[in-house]
């Protein structure tokens, strides 16, 4: 699907079908409806009427316009309340534009910008959240179907045009829709590394998915498992022993010329978790492809860092391990050494992620950011707090936090801060070593995690993002966001890193 903006009349332009819309509770078509409404001589306030249209967000009416005007069909989709419209309602409407031009085996779509100079919205950032939610909605992956590959090809939009007559608009919404389309195409990167079977998403792909990455401002480093060993990363070095494919350290960067601060983004990167000799019961294995979803957040937003240039020095670290049972495998009642000296008590070995993410977090300490994110698929009991929409925060920081949230909102990647409470460290503390790796059972599972984390970030600004419900959905909850691998995150730093 190609998205373009055309400085073109609205009924100038031939298509399959031409989409306008309608807010909740108005009494007429105004504006761009207004005008298709008079050159197809009232039909739609006709329809509107007669069809009972509320203008729901998402509802849609769609009717043929018997020649009356180029377009073969017209839609109209509701936008929902006026008052409460903003970017991420844009966003929702593009992906609603896309099913119902779907459904209606539209090849060709005409549309407008919808949104600009209504709530705060500019038409750069109304022309950016549209694309975004276009591209992200008409997302497949089929990489391992044959006749459904097919079938999902045919009935593909080919082209959707965007028609603005006003000049100064048209180039600023051209803006954001190149904006768009990087974070689009950076969010459905990350989305096929998450998709892809564990087969073919081991440690060693990761890491070529890495290198892929290479140039325009980027550049890696790969760390192999000696190495990691001379790095005294033993905690993920535990963790990876049971597996046969090898554990390996990315580092990427980006430094460009003149840049005042450095964040560094670290991903929870396991290819697949059985739980290890802890292992998980069946069913909680099947999802288990999508344990690097962290890391897989991070190598997107490396892909969007270099289309989008941001004017900040970013670092993104992630240690690539399987968590497989096996005869070297670590074990319930270990003791393991991090990088930075810290022993470890491991007494569960499916609570794996944390132990890689110390080492993580104490190589990305070592090169003194100045903020510290890790995004993480660590804890069920994220999921049970916050379901599956909503990743949860944790953060030493009260600046570092609004930060997110406000990025949270406009990137329409929903964000919750849960508190790290300090009395909770006592979850973690172990009586034969410096800490454990699990909480009290029953008991704040993701702040006990957070709690586990926080002593390899030392003082330095930081923010936990629990993402193991947003991750991988199984069922869709808005237009944009298609089953599997959600690429969650990706919009949501890239938004962050562009406020910086």
């Amino acid at each position: 699907m190609t998205i373009e903006l055309q400085q073109k009349d609205l009924l100038a332009v031939s298509c399959d079908l031409l989409v306008v819309n309608l807010f909740r509770g108005a009494t007429k078509p105004a504006g761009a409806t207004g005008v298709v409404d008079k050159a197809l001589g009232g039909a739609i306030s006709a329809l509107i009427e007669e069809d009972g249209f509320e203008g729901n967000v998402g509802q849609s009416l769609v009717f043929p316009t018997f020649g009356k005007i180029k377009a073969k069909k017209v839609a109209i989709v509701g936008l929902g309340e006026k008052k409460v419209f903003d970017a991420d309602a844009v966003r929702k409407l593009g992906g609603y534009i896309v099913k119902v031009a779907e459904k209606a085996r539209a090849k060709s779509v005409v549309t407008i910008l919808h949104g600009a100079g209504i709530g705060g919205l500019d038409p750069r950032m109304s022309a950016q959240s549209l694309v975004e939610g276009m591209y992200l909605s008409s997302y497949r992956f089929h990489q391992y179907h044959g006749k459904l590959r097919k079938s999902d090809a045919e009935r593909a939009i080919k082209s959707v045009v965007i028609c603005e007559t006003d000049v100064r608009a048209s180039k600023a919404a051209v803006e954001g829709l190149e904006r768009g389309t990087a974070l689009a195409s950076a969010t459905s990167f990350a989305r096929d590394l998450v998709n892809h079977p564990s087969s073919h998403m081991a440690p060693a792909d990761l890491v070529e998915a890495a290198k892929s990455l290479v140039g325009k401002g980027v550049t890696v480093k790969v760390m192999d498992a000696a190495e990691m060993k001379r790095k005294k990363m033993n905690a993920a070095l535990a963790v990876a022993r049971g597996s046969d494919h090898p554990p390996f350290g990315v580092h990427l960067s980006y430094k460009p010329r003149g840049a005042k601060k450095i964040i560094a983004l670290v991903g929870k990167a396991v290819t697949f978790d059985s739980g290890g000799l802890s292992i998980k019961p069946a069913d909680a294995m099947m999802d288990m492809k999508c344990d690097m979803g962290g890391a897989a957040a991070v190598l997107g937003a490396f892909k969007a860092i270099a289309a989008l240039k941001p004017n900040v020095e970013v670092h993104g670290i992630f240690l690539a391990v399987e968590n497989m049972p096996g005869g070297n495998a670590y074990r319930p009642g270990d003791v393991v050494t991090a990088m930075d000296g810290t022993t470890i008590e491991i007494l569960n070995t499916d609570a794996e992620g944390r132990v890689t993410l110390a080492d993580a977090l104490s190589y990305a300490k070592t090169l003194e950011p100045d903020v510290i994110i890790d995004l993480a698929t660590l804890t069920g009991a994220c999921i049970v707090a916050l379901g599956q929409d909503i990743a949860g925060m944790m953060t030493n920081d009260t600046k570092l936090a609004q930060r997110l949230l406000d990025a949270s909102k406009e990137s329409g990647e929903p964000l919750w801060e849960l508190p790290l409470y300090a009395p909770y460290a006592d979850h973690v503390k172990s009586k034969i070593a410096d800490i454990k790796n699990i909480g009290m059972r029953g008991q704040a599972g993701s702040i006990s995690a957070a709690m586990f984390l926080k002593p390899f970030v030392g003082d330095t600004p930081w923010a936990h993002l629990d993402i193991a419900g947003p991750a991988y959905i199984e069922r869709e909850t808005r237009p944009d966001v298609p089953f599997g691998g959600t690429g969650y995150g990706v919009r949501l730093l890239m938004k962050y890193l562009a406020k910086l």
